[in-house]
């Protein structure tokens, strides 16, 4: 069953790569080849919390669709577009950073896809607004969300399940810490290297700059009532976010309580609200969440953390660093939760025989998890949520357009990440 599972995961991969076959096709095909051969069941796949489809990520995403659909009826998005175009004077570089900062800093108080979804309406149109091309600002926005993501509590999936009481047991503060450190001197060195990767898509049109700056973003505001309305709900739906380690409510459940009381106390139709949802995205999630389940089910995932674990056991720094690349990898191939639901009881052990020095460990693992997301674009929810978007607005990403410069993020990255590790517990 379990060389099943690789080949069908394996030829699932190349044929998401190749770009023949559209991606959902591609999930939901191979998730019913799992199922089929028995591989996994109806109950693993549908219902199980380390085998099965995350419905708190499909529930979080779809919520939070609503909550942006309704925004984009207001003409907010339109606002934010005008502002950043004229704080940055309509200059592409400024403009990246710029926008690369807001999402980084978004990303790490709400969810790296909750944070995509709301920046990624706003890229576009400023885009369209300065005749610049959108991807490379897409992708720049989806590294800096899972960058920024990693330096709290809540940013980020894996973060969540690493703090976790039977895991790590860690509180907000401790990724504040230890975490958002690092994160501030990435995205520094990050911000320098957008100027290297997407250079050639910074191409100045004077006119067009000019025609922004000339522009009143109070004008586009179409519905101010409806913009109060969801404003309030959308900030306390990222307070709850914030708030989650003492209030203990699930951010699906929130974004889905916050998509019911917007639709309740406005006259937006269901019709209206279910514009914006990206149903492709949501199935493709649900058809990769049960082929990934088919590898923990059977063992794979399993059996290669506790490989790496039996070669580093004793040896804190290699293990330190094993664990930090060998989750970079690992994440840019499988789901990052998923995988981290797996080595975390393994890392729990490890880290106990090494004592209270061992807390670098869960470190590591965080770090890994989260920043190997970008090197490939199913890495990381963010990602996938990103090329859907971009693909239903006529401005698909490619697979290996996206991995081309995600591998480049992703290896500088996780570099700067080795010696911080060395310097500040080993």
């Amino acid at each position: 069953m379990a060389i099943a599972a690789i080949v069908i995961f394996v030829a699932a991969y190349v044929l998401l790569m190749t770009e023949k076959v559209h991606r959902t096709k591609v999930a939901l095909g191979g998730a019913a080849l799992m199922l089929l051969l028995h591989i996994t069941d109806a109950e693993k796949a549908f219902f199980d919390l380390h085998t099965g489809i995350e419905w708190n990520v499909i529930f979080l995403l779809f919520g939070m669709m609503v909550i942006v659909s309704v925004l984009r009826q207001t003409g907010v998005f339109e606002y934010v577009a005008i502002w950043a175009a004229k704080r940055s004077r309509g200059r592409p570089y400024l403009l990246m950073v710029l926008l690369v900062l807001l999402t980084a800093f978004a990303s790490a108080l709400l969810d790296n896809v909750t944070t995509v979804l709301l920046i990624a309406p706003v890229t576009f149109l400023v885009c369209d607004r300065l005749g610049l091309r959108s991807a490379p600002y897409i992708m720049a926005e989806v590294f800096a969300s899972n960058i920024g993501g990693a330096a709290t509590l809540v940013g980020d999936p894996p973060n969540i399940i690493i703090a976790s009481p039977a895991n790590a047991d860690l509180e907000f503060n401790d990724f504040l810490v230890h975490m958002a450190p690092i994160i501030v001197v990435l995205l520094a060195v990050y911000c320098v290297l957008c100027r290297v990767l997407f250079r050639s898509a910074f191409t100045f049109d004077p006119e067009k700059a000019q025609s922004v700056l000339a522009l009143n973003e109070r004008e586009a505001i179409t519905e101010p009532a409806l913009l109060v309305k969801a404003l309030v709900v959308l900030a306390v739906v990222v307070a709850a976010f914030v708030l989650h380690p003492w209030l203990h409510y699930d951010p699906a459940v929130v974004a889905l309580l916050g998509a019911g009381l917007l639709l309740l106390i406005t006259s937006v139709t269901t019709e209206q609200a279910l514009e914006e949802v990206e149903w492709p995205t949501l199935l493709f999630f649900a058809g990769l969440f049960i082929m990934v389940g088919g590898l923990v089910e059977t063992g794979v995932i399993g059996d290669i953390s506790e490989y790496t674990a039996e070669q580093t056991e004793g040896k804190l720094p290699l293990a330190t660093m094993v664990l930090l690349f060998g989750s970079g990898v690992l994440s840019a191939i499988v789901d990052n939760i998923p995988y981290v639901t797996s080595m975390s009881p393994i890392v729990g052990d490890l880290a106990a025989s090494h004592g209270a020095d061992g807390e670098v460990l869960w470190w590591a693992l965080a770090l890994g998890a989260d920043l190997g997301g970008n090197a490939t674009a199913i890495g990381a929810s963010a990602n996938v949520v990103a090329l859907g978007i971009a693909a239903r607005q006529g401005h698909p990403i490619s697979f290996w357009e996206f991995t081309k410069y995600g591998l480049v993020v992703t290896a500088v990255t996780l570099s700067l990440c080795a010696p911080y590790l060395w310097w500040r517990y080993l």
